[in-house]
């Protein structure tokens, strides 16, 4: 295994090499790189249905996993099952650890996440970021469909990026696309995607921390749209 050193390097080495290249182009390098050390964290959305579009274009095989906090909006759940046939792969779903969730509900309640940040993040970290440190195992690199205009934590975000919190390669393929290049790259080829994002929802995650957003906000709005937007992120892209 390369030293933390090393890897910086060869991260270096690959933003100069990828950072403009096309998304297509990134994933086969990185796919073929790392063969069964490299999956998708998916979201579901509509950035993580293009990839799963252009992986299951390059290699089938490759794994893509899901987080299911168990507060997902009903259209959430048929995209998932939309995706599978549509692609003919199935989906890993990792859900969080049943007593965690339980002991949290029954110390803070149902809707915790309302009342301070620090719920919110508390109720995040059982419900993702620990599943997603399961779903790690085994991993050298994730792919995400982290893009720079979708928020102001997002716009400092690099092509290939080393994520120090979960010890893996970090790689963002659609980072330079914006919204418009994204949904007309979704309808030229037909790739499903959640229904929601037709109701005023760009941004889709639990069903209680989410709403449509308003003709000129931010499409980050609809996410904990209680809290300020530099505190918009839920713990899964740290640096």
């Amino acid at each position: 295994m390369p030293s933390n050193e090393e890897v910086l390097k060869k991260i270096e080495l690959w933003n100069t090499e990828f950072s403009q290249k096309p998304a297509g182009e990134v994933l086969k390098f990185f796919l073929s790189e790392f063969k069964s050390k490299i999956a998708l964290a998916s979201s579901l959305g509509a950035e993580d249905q293009v990839l799963t579009h252009l992986i299951a274009a390059i290699d089938p095989s490759t794994r893509i996993f899901t987080l299911d906090t168990g507060r997902f909006f009903p259209e959430t759940y048929d995209l998932m099952a939309k995706t599978n046939e549509k692609y003919r792969i199935r989906l890993e779903v990792f859900f969080p650890d049943a007593g965690e969730v339980e002991s949290m509900v029954k110390d803070k309640g149902i809707n915790l996440f309302y009342e301070s940040i620090e719920n919110r993040k508390l109720c995040c970290g059982i419900r993702k970021v620990n599943p997603l440190k399961r779903a790690f195992k085994g991993l050298d690199v994730w792919i995400c469909g982290l893009r720079k205009d979708q928020s102001v934590t997002r716009f400092f975000t690099k092509m290939i990026e080393w994520d120090e919190g979960n010890g893996l390669i970090k790689i963002n393929p659609l980072l330079n696309w914006t919204e418009k290049e994204l949904w007309a790259y979704i309808h030229e080829n037909e790739i499903p995607y959640n229904e929601l994002h037709d109701k005023g929802f760009p941004s889709i995650g639990c069903q209680p921390c989410t709403r449509a957003i308003k003709p000129g906000e931010d499409i980050r709005a609809g996410r904990w749209w209680w809290e300020n937007p530099e505190q918009k992120e839920c713990g899964l892209h740290k640096k």
